[in-house]
């Protein structure tokens, strides 16, 4: 079965728009987890323009499910991770003013960075994942890093799926069999929604979680929250 992990980010980002407590982003976490999430993903970015430090600090004593740090590896994200310890570490190579992730890694040219990044993030129990373009050579790259896992970017087969869902989904289809018999596994996010979910789920049955934010929020203005996180988990349905 295919994880549905909820991206919380957006929820800090309404909250720190007006200040206070309301949306209350630790009640959202308990609330996605209740309503059916597998998992919970944050990216404390080094502005805390959403996600906070004291957010994180409160979400590892409150997940129940996975909790997912995203991130790039430089020595602030790394000292969260040494100290959250969370069920999954995901690298990305987005720059501290990025305004979101729009690339993934180039996993040959930063070898050596990520190599020994993998491997203390493996020392401290935590599970790493390596955010990467759907392309053979970066997910080689991956394999050889040691990375438990590869997160493919999926901006660009959103951005095609309804102009032509087969050719949009080729890559994946392709990155995702030689990350299968690499023997690692297979995570993907960015822009996936109640469109282009389902098709993505049955091209490729084996993928392990969805990591999905923005649209499931914005979904849940309409639809609710409970409501939503159940039309997603519908869509990963085998």
């Amino acid at each position: 079965m295919t994880k549905l992990s909820v991206n919380i980010n957006k929820i800090a980002t309404l909250r720190n728009a007006r200040g206070g407590n309301n949306p209350d982003v630790i009640k959202t976490a308990i609330d996605c987890e209740r309503f059916g999430a597998q998992g919970i993903t944050v990216h404390p970015r080094p502005d805390e323009r959403h996600i906070r430090y004291t957010d994180v600090i409160q979400l590892k004593n409150i997940v129940t499910t996975e909790f997912n740090i995203e991130g790039y590896p430089d020595d602030r994200y790394m000292k969260i991770i040494r100290e959250v310890k969370p069920a999954q570490a995901t690298l990305v190579p987005d720059a501290p003013d990025a305004i979101t992730s729009n690339a993934g890694w180039d996993t040959l040219k930063n070898a050596t960075l990520l190599r020994d990044i993998c491997k203390e993030i493996k020392s401290l129990g935590v599970r790493v994942s390596v955010f990467v373009d759907p392309s053979p050579r970066m997910v080689e790259g991956a394999i050889a890093l040691g990375a438990d896992r590869i997160e493919l970017y999926t901006e660009p087969y959103a951005s095609e799926f309804l102009a032509n869902k087969e050719v949009a989904v080729k890559p994946y289809i392709e990155s995702a069999r030689i990350a299968k018999e690499g023997g690692i596994g297979l995570n993907a996010g960015h822009d996936l929604d109640l469109h282009n979910l389902k098709f993505l789920k049955q091209s490729i049955p084996y993928l392990d979680e969805v990591s999905i934010g923005h649209a499931l929020i914005a979904d849940a203005l309409y639809y609710g929250l409970e409501n939503t996180i159940q039309l997603y988990l519908k869509q990963l349905k085998d």
